[in-house]
C-alpha cells in the first residue's frame, strides 16, 4: 500500500487492541460482519484532483468535488461551490465517488451542492470554469466497492473501530451497544452517549478492530470514562482507576446503585474573530474574512481545535502554520497536508483559560499576526486602522498581486524579527531564527537572504549569540533536518564574513 496522501504521517501514540481487550474483557467483532475490503485498497489519489461525489446532505445529487487530503484509504472531499465547513470523508473504494464524466455517460447531470453559495442560475458557468484546466482523478484511482455481509451478524458488546461523525477525521474504539433489525448502535468507549449513533450493519463508517493499524490511519484512544464534557479531538487514555470494577459494555445502559462523584466542570470558552486585524505573513487575509464571527461558547479544547483548524485552513502553506503550533500531550489532535504526505500531532494540553490564551499568544507571536485577531470580545472593524497592517488587502482575483503582497509581508516581518532579536532571551531568539528559516525554506521569499545580508549590522548587535549557531545546535534545538541546516549554516557563514 502506498503512503497516505495529503493528510497524515502519524507520529502519535500507538493503541494496543490486544492489551485493551484483555483489560476490558471485550470481544472483537469478526471481519465478516463488516462491509470492508480484507486487503487495504491502494490510495493513488492526489490533492486538488477533481471527482464526482454524492452530496452527503442530499444523496440524490451528484456534484463536483475536490480531493483536499487523505489518511490511509480515506479521502477528505470538498464539494465545489460549498465551503470548508461541509467537508466530508469517503473511502477510496466507496460506491458514491466516480471519475469526472461518470454522470454524463450514465445519463445524469451534475448538480450544485446543497447550500450553493452563488446564484443557482450561475451553476453551469461555474462548473465550466471549475473544470476548465482542472486535474481530474484518473479512473485507476477508483476501487471496486467490496461486497457486504448478507445479514446483520453483530452482537451486543462486540468491539470495533468507528468514525466519530461529529468530527469525522477521527476513528475511535467503540462497542456495539444494541441491535435492532439491520441497525446497530455504536457507542464510543470512554464517552457518554453524546457521540453515539445508530447505523446500518453494512455502513462504511465502521471497521473491524485493527483496521486503522492495517491501513495506516490514526486511531484515537478511548476517552476518560464518565467524563462526557471533554472535547473530542485527541481523547485521553483510560486510567487504571477508571477501569477497575466497571464493565465497559454496560456502563451507560445499567444505572449504578452507588452515587458517584460528579466530574469537575470543564471550562468553556467563547473566542471572537476580529477580521480587521493584521493576519501576518503566513495567513491569507481573504480566507480570514471567511471565518465565522466567533468560536464557541464551547468546551475549551473544542474551541482550541476550531481555532487551530481555522488558522491552517487560512494559511498560504498549511504545513508552515502546522509547524508553528506547539506540540505536546494534550487532548487536541491536528493534522496537515504537504505534498504527498500527512502530518499529525498532539497540541500542548490546556485545561484553564490562562493556559488556553498562553498557547494562543505564543502562536500569534510566531504567526506575526495581531494579538487581537482572536479575542475575548468582538472589536469589530475598529482595529483595521490600528492593527499595523503591513500591506493593503490582497486581491484574491489577481495571483500576481497576491504573491507579491505575501512576499512584501514576509520581507517586513523578517526585518522586524531581526531588529527585535537583541531584546529576546536565548530561547525566544532560537524560535525567531527558526521562523526566519521557515520564510526562506518555503520558497516564497526569494529576497530574504539579501535582506538578512543587508542587515548584518543588526546581527552584529546580537551576533555573539546568533553567529555562534552551528549545525548540531540547529538540529537538536530547532528541530531542523540536515538539508535545511546546511543551507542555514551557509547563510550564517556568509553573515560571519560580512561581520568581520
Amino acid at each position: 500500500m502506498t503512503s497516505p496522501k495529503g493528510f497524515s504521517e502519524v507520529q502519535s501514540e500507538t493503541f494496543n487492541w490486544e492489551e485493551y481487550l484483555k483489560e476490558s474483557g471485550g470481544e472483537p467483532a469478526p471481519e465478516t460482519c463488516f462491509k470492508q475490503a480484507s486487503t487495504p485498497p491502494e490510495n493513488t489519489f492526489e490533492p486538488s484532483q477533481k471527482i464526482e461525489a454524492a452530496d452527503p446532505r442530499n444523496l440524490t445529487s451528484t456534484c463536483v468535488a475536490t480531493v483536499i487530503g487523505a489518511v490511509g484509504p480515506r479521502l477528505r472531499l470538498r464539494l465545489d461551490g460549498s465551503d470548508n465547513s461541509n467537508d466530508f470523508w469517503r473511502l477510496t473504494d466507496s460506491g458514491d465517488i466516480h471519475p469526472i464524466g461518470f454522470s454524463e455517460k450514465n445519463g445524469g447531470l451534475l448538480q450544485p451542492p446543497l447550500g450553493f453559495r452563488m446564484n443557482p442560475s450561475s451553476w453551469p458557468s461555474f462548473m465550466q470554469k471549475t473544470l476548465n484546466g482542472a486535474v481530474c482523478a484518473p479512473s485507476s484511482c477508483f476501487k471496486q466497492e467490496p461486497l457486504g455481509p448478507r445479514r446483520n451478524e453483530f452482537k451486543p458488546s462486540m468491539k470495533l473501530e468507528a468514525v466519530d461523525r461529529k468530527n469525522p477525521m477521527l476513528i475511535c474504539p467503540a462497542t456495539i451497544g444494541a441491535i435492532n433489525g439491520d441497525q446497530v448502535h455504536v457507542r464510543f468507549d470512554g464517552w457518554k452517549g453524546a457521540f453515539d449513533y445508530w447505523c446500518k450493519y453494512d455502513d462504511r463508517d465502521i471497521f473491524p478492530c485493527g483496521w486503522c493499524a492495517k491501513n495506516g490511519h490514526p486511531l484515537q484512544p478511548p476517552g476518560q470514562k464518565g467524563s462526557g464534557a471533554v472535547t473530542k479531538p485527541g481523547r485521553g487514555r483510560l486510567s487504571d482507576s477508571s477501569t477497575q470494577g466497571l464493565n465497559p459494555t454496560s456502563r451507560n445502559s445499567t444505572p449504578s446503585r452507588q452515587k458517584s462523584p460528579s466530574p469537575a466542570p470543564t471550562p468553556t470558552m467563547c473566542v471572537y474573530i476580529n477580521h480587521g486585524c493584521n493576519c501576518g505573513p503566513y495567513l491569507n487575509q481573504q480566507r480570514i474574512l471567511q471565518l465565522p464571527s466567533q468560536y464557541g461558547p464551547g468546551v475549551i479544547n473544542r474551541v482550541l481545535y476550531d481555532i487551530l483548524k481555522g488558522c491552517m485552513e487560512c494559511a498560504f502553506t498549511e504545513k508552515v502554520v502546522y509547524n508553528l503550533i506547539p506540540e505536546g500531550h494534550g487532548r487536541v489532535v491536528i493534522s496537515a497536508s504537504h505534498g504527498h504526505k500527512t502530518y499529525t500531532k498532539r497540541v500542548i494540553g490546556v485545561e484553564t483559560g490562562d493556559e488556553f490564551w498562553g498557547l494562543l499568544d505564543r502562536l500569534f507571536e510566531d504567526l506575526g499576526c495581531c494579538q487581537n485577531l482572536f479575542s475575548t470580545k468582538p472589536l469589530n472593524n475598529i482595529l483595521r486602522a490600528s492593527s499595523q497592517q503591513i500591506t493593503d488587502p490582497i486581491s484574491p482575483t489577481n495571483p500576481t498581486q497576491n504573491a507579491a503582497g505575501q512576499q512584501n509581508q514576509q520581507r517586513v516581518y523578517a526585518t522586524r524579527l531581526i531588529q527585535n532579536l537583541s531584546r529576546c532571551d536565548a530561547h525566544t531568539r532560537l524560535r525567531r531564527v527558526r521562523r526566519l528559516w521557515i520564510l526562506v525554506h518555503t520558497g516564497r521569499q526569494t529576497q530574504l537572504i539579501g535582506q538578512l545580508m543587508r542587515l548584518s549590522d543588526t546581527f552584529e548587535i546580537d551576533g555573539k549569540a546568533l553567529l555562534l549557531l552551528n549545525s548540531d545546535m540547529m538540529m537538536k534545538y530547532m528541530g531542523l533536518k540536515l538539508g535545511p541546516v546546511l543551507k542555514l549554516c551557509n547563510l550564517i557563514d556568509r553573515l560571519r564574513q560580512r561581520a568581520r
